[in-house]
């Protein structure tokens, strides 16, 4: 079971009802923006092995209880894509959403859903800084399903009518998103993938406002508030010489690319071995 997803929760309250024993990746990250936060944890409680990403997450699973030799840190399987999957050139991504070669950056904006403010102002923000840059494209992915993400998608869409180098897509797929995100000369937004997968393509992130507070991050990635001008001077940093040259040198926190196979040879263990569902709560030497 992967992740942090609302209906992910759902599912797991079932198996826990049915005694089915559940295996969580990316357990233990935080995002303190989002209510991915909880509901990841309330997952990782009801789950009996723990796939996490980093060592800080494999702490944290512990400190939540759960036992140590039910946690193990393989790494994340987004990186094992973008060694796998991310195959096509740049001219080859860019054809195949209808672009020319071109300098561009990757879009990706979801609602902070532990926040109650003006999605409308936060969006405007966001365009009216990308139409400064006129000499670059921006390739736009759509917001999920979160609350929110349908008027975030309506603004992108209405925006695409009138800004020229804004290209607004409802999916891109893994292997053409990570192939242009490949040869991007930033990603911008407030995804994950900025965090976990940009970092290992040796590009900027622009990590906006604090959805993904919180979170593992590489010296690569560039967080700033909101509002135009902090969004401004972010792209004007992610594009100087010396933060590409920051990038080129900086080191995959998550994992080396291997996570998949490490977690399917324990997976195929543990299910040929016995699984005891009555857990003991791993308890904590800590002074409060």
């Amino acid at each position: 079971m992967l992740g942090d997803r609302y209906e992910t929760l759902s599912f797991a309250i079932a198996a826990g009802n049915t005694r089915t024993p559940i295996f969580h990746l990316c357990g233990g990250d935080t995002t303190e923006g989002a209510l991915d936060e909880w509901i990841r944890h309330a997952i990782t409680k009801i789950s009996y092995l723990h796939f996490v990403t980093n060592e800080g997450s494999r702490k944290r699973v512990i400190q939540l209880g759960e036992s140590p030799d039910r946690v193990f840190n393989y790494g994340s399987t987004s990186i094992d894509n973008i060694l796998s999957v991310a195959d096509l050139n740049k001219c080859e991504a860019l054809s195949s959403i209808g672009m020319n070669d071109c300098n561009y950056a990757i879009c990706t904006y979801h609602p902070v859903t532990m926040e109650n403010v003006n999605i409308d102002n936060k969006i405007f923000g966001f365009i009216k800084a990308i139409e400064k840059y006129s000499h670059m494209e921006f390739i736009v992915t759509k917001s999920n399903a979160d609350q929110g993400g349908s008027r975030i998608n309506a603004l992108f869409d209405e925006a695409e009518k009138h800004v020229k180098n804004f290209h607004v897509f409802t999916s891109l797929g893994v292997k053409r998103y990570l192939s242009l995100m490949k040869y991007a000369e930033f990603v911008i937004g407030n995804s994950s993938s900025g965090i976990i997968e940009a970092p290992a393509f040796h590009i900027p992130t622009i990590n906006i406002g604090d959805r993904q507070k919180g979170r593992l991050q590489s010296a690569s990635v560039i967080n700033c508030d909101e509002d135009i001008n902090s969004i401004c001077e972010s792209i004007d940093i992610a594009l100087s010489q010396k933060h590409k040259k920051l990038c080129k040198e900086v080191i995959n926190l998550y994992g080396d690319g291997h996570a998949a196979e490490k977690i399917a040879a324990k997976v195929v263990e543990v299910a040929r071995g016995s699984i005891d569902l009555k857990k003991t709560f791993y308890a904590l030497n800590i002074e409060v």
